[in-house]
C-alpha cells in the first residue's frame, strides 16, 4: 500500500505530516511513500530531501489522492479534499469530529475510513501517538517566546553598572502539557513563575520545575482524570468565584500571563476578565492559548495581537506550532508513524484496521461505511489523577513514649541476642583453638565490632558509597594496629605503625576527596 501527504491548503499552515526521516521508517513497515511537490518546503524539507529518502514526489494534489491508499494530513480536509477521498481510502489527520459532523458523515457514506489524531485515547500505550500533547508542548514553549518578544524587559533579574532590572513575574493558568512546557521555558529564562490549575495534585509537578503553585483556600472534589481522558473537569460556580478572586489579587503584580485552560468539546472558560486586564501594568503581556475556542480572556481577538487602552498586549495567535514548523512537523510525523506501526502489526505494508484495539478504535471516527464516533470507553483506564497522600496521624505524647519504649526494647533484645550468639561462637572456637591464636582472634573481633560502630554513626552525606566501605576497612585496620603497637616485638611495632600511617592516609584523603566532590554541587 502507498501512503501519501498532500500540501496543506489551510492559509498559514506550514506543517507537513510526513518528513524524510518518518518516510524511511514507514518504508521499513512495508509502505511506499509519496508527497505532493512543495508540501514540506514551508517546514524546511525540500523535494530533493524526500526523493533522497525514497519518496515519490507527485506534482498535484489531485494526482496524489488518486495514487495513494492512505492520506496523512495535519489539518482536517477541506470540502475539495473530502470529495477526492474514495471508498477504501484511509485518512489520518486532526479532524475534530464533534465540530465536523457533516464531513464525518459524508466520508462514512463514501466508504472512506478516518482516524482522527485528536481522538487518540490518553492511555499509557498511546502516549507515543498523542499528537495533541506533542503540539501543545510546542505551543506552550512558543507562547513564552512570543511573550518575551512583546515584553519590554528581561525575564531574568540583573544588577548592572547601569542599574538594577527586576525579574519578570509570569503566571501560567493551567498546568497541562502546554502549561508545563510554558513553566519550564519561563523558569529557564529566569522569570519568577507562578502556576495555577484546578487539579491540586499537579502542584508537585509545578514545584519540581521551579515554579510556585498558586493555592486556593477552597476545597472541591474533582472528577477523576480517568473519566475525562486526563483533562480537567468543569468546576462549580463557587470554585470559579474563588478562582477569579485569586486572579484579581494577582493581576496587578504579573508582567506576563499565559492562559492554557481548555475543556474538550466546550467553549474555553473565561478566566482572565476585563477588569483583570485593566488592573495590569502598562507593558504587560497576555498570551491566550485558548483563542481558537473563544479564549480564556474575552478581550482576545483570534489570530491577532491587540494593545488595550492601558497598554496591555493580548496575543491570540492560534498557529504557534506552525510557527515552529520544522520541529512540529517532526513530532507530528513521528506520531503518525507510530499510529501506522500499530495499524501494521505484520510490517507487511498492509493496514490491519483492528477495531478491537483500544487506541485504533478510540481514534477511528468513520470506518466500513459507518460513523464510529463517539467511541466506547477504553478497556484500559486512562491516566488518572493522583490521589492526594494521606497525612500520617499525629501521635499523642503517651503514644510517642510507648512507641519509643517499644523500639528501645526491640533494639535491646536484638543486641543481647547478637552478644549471646557471638560469645557462644567465641567459646566454641576457644575450646579447639590454641591460646596464641585466641589472643589475636579476639583483638580482630573487637576491632571489627568497634570499627563498624564508628562508621555506622558517621553521616552518609559525608561519604560516597566507595569511600564508606574503604574507610570502614581502614578503621578496622587502625584499631587492630593500635592494640598491637604496644607489643614487645620490634617487627610487630613497625608493622602496626605502618598500618596506622597508611590507613590514616586513606581515611583523611577519602574525606578530603569527598568534601571536594560535595563542593561541586554547592551554589557558592
Amino acid at each position: 500500500m502507498k501512503i501519501g501527504t498532500p500540501k496543506e491548503v489551510h492559509e498559514g499552515e506550514n506543517r507537513v505530516a510526513m518528513t524524510p526521516d518518518s518516510a524511511l521508517q514507514l518504508q521499513k513497515l512495508g509502505y511506499d511513500c509519496a508527497i505532493e511537490s512543495g508540501a514540506g518546503t514551508a517546514a524546511g524539507f525540500s523535494d530533493a530531501a524526500y526523493e533522497a529518502a525514497g519518496v515519490e514526489v507527485i506534482k498535484t494534489a489531485a494526482a496524489l489522492y488518486k495514487a495513494v491508499d492512505i492520506v496523512a494530513k495535519v489539518r482536517p480536509p477541506s470540502e475539495t479534499e473530502a470529495k477526492r477521498l474514495t471508498e477504501g481510502q484511509l485518512l489520518i489527520s486532526f479532524f475534530w469530529p464533534a465540530q465536523n459532523e457533516a464531513q464525518m458523515k459524508l466520508l462514512a457514506e463514501k466508504g472512506a475510513s478516518v482516524i482522527a489524531m485528536d481522538m487518540v485515547p490518553r492511555i499509557s500505550r498511546a502516549q507515543k501517538m498523542d499528537a495533541l500533547s506533542s503540539m501543545a508542548n510546542i505551543a506552550g514553549y512558543r507562547a513564552v517566546i512570543e511573550a518575551g518578544n512583546n515584553f519590554g524587559r528581561f525575564f531574568t533579574g540583573q544588577i548592572t553598572a547601569a542599574g538594577k532590572v527586576p525579574p519578570a513575574k509570569v503566571l501560567i493558568v493551567g498546568a497541562g502539557v502546554a502549561g508545563l512546557a510554558a513553566i519550564g521555558t519561563s523558569t529557564s529564562l529566569g522569570a519568577i513563575t507562578y502556576a495555577f490549575d484546578v487539579r491540586p495534585e499537579v502542584a508537585e509537578q509545578v514545584e519540581s520545575m521551579g515554579a510556585q503553585f498558586v493555592y486556593l483556600d477552597f476545597k472541591e472534589e474533582q472528577q477523576d482524570g480517568a473519566a475525562t481522558g486526563g483533562y480537567a473537569s468543569v468546576s462549580s460556580p463557587e470554585f470559579r468565584e474563588a478562582q477569579l478572586a485569586k486572579f484579581r489579587e494577582l493581576a496587578p503584580e504579573m508582567d506576563i500571563v499565559i492562559t492554557t485552560a481548555l475543556i474538550p468539546n466546550r467553549e474555553a472558560p473565561e478566566l482572565w476578565t476585563e477588569d483583570m486586564v485593566k488592573a495590569m501594568k502598562p507593558g504587560s503581556v497576555i498570551v491566550d492559548l485558548a483563542a481558537e475556542k473563544g479564549g480564556n480572556c474575552k478581550m482576545t481577538v483570534m489570530d491577532e495581537k491587540i494593545v488595550t487602552e492601558n497598554g496591555v498586549t493580548i496575543i491570540g495567535y492560534t498557529d504557534f506550532p506552525s510557527r515552529m514548523a520544522a520541529q512540529s512537523s517532526t513530532l507530528y510525523a513521528t506520531n503518525i508513524r507510530h499510529m501506522m506501526t500499530d495499524l501494521t502489526p505484520e510490517k507487511d505494508g498492509k493496514v490491519n484496521h483492528n477495531m478491537e484495539d483500544d487506541v485504533i478504535r478510540g481514534a477511528t471516527v468513520a470506518h466500513a461505511g459507518a460513523v464510529t464516533f463517539p467511541p466506547p470507553p477504553p478497556k484500559v483506564a486512562a491516566i488518572a489523577a493522583a490521589k492526594p497522600k494521606e497525612k500520617p496521624k499525629e501521635l499523642t505524647a503517651e503514644q510517642k513514649r510507648a512507641a519509643e519504649m517499644a523500639a528501645f526494647k526491640a533494639q535491646t533484645k536484638s543486641q543481647v541476642t547478637l552478644l549471646v550468639v557471638g560469645a557462644a561462637l567465641l567459646l566454641a572456637v576457644g575450646l579447639v583453638a590454641p591460646a596464641s591464636f585466641m589472643q589475636h582472634f579476639i583483638v580482630f573481633v573487637l576491632a571489627v565490632f568497634v570499627g563498624f560502630q564508628v562508621i555506622w554513626n558517621v553521616s552518609h552525606s559525608l561519604h560516597t558509597p566507595l569511600m564508606a566501605i574503604t574507610n570502614a576497612i581502614s578503621s578496622i585496620i587502625i584499631l587492630g594496629a593500635l592494640m598491637q603497637i604496644g607489643s614487645g616485638s620490634f617487627l610487630v611495632i613497625l608493622l602496626a605503625a605502618l598500618s596506622v600511617f597508611m590507613a590514616g592516609i586513606n581515611i583523611f584523603g577519602g574525606f578530603l576527596v569527598t568534601r571536594r566532590m560535595l563542593a561541586m554541587f554547592q551554589k557558592s
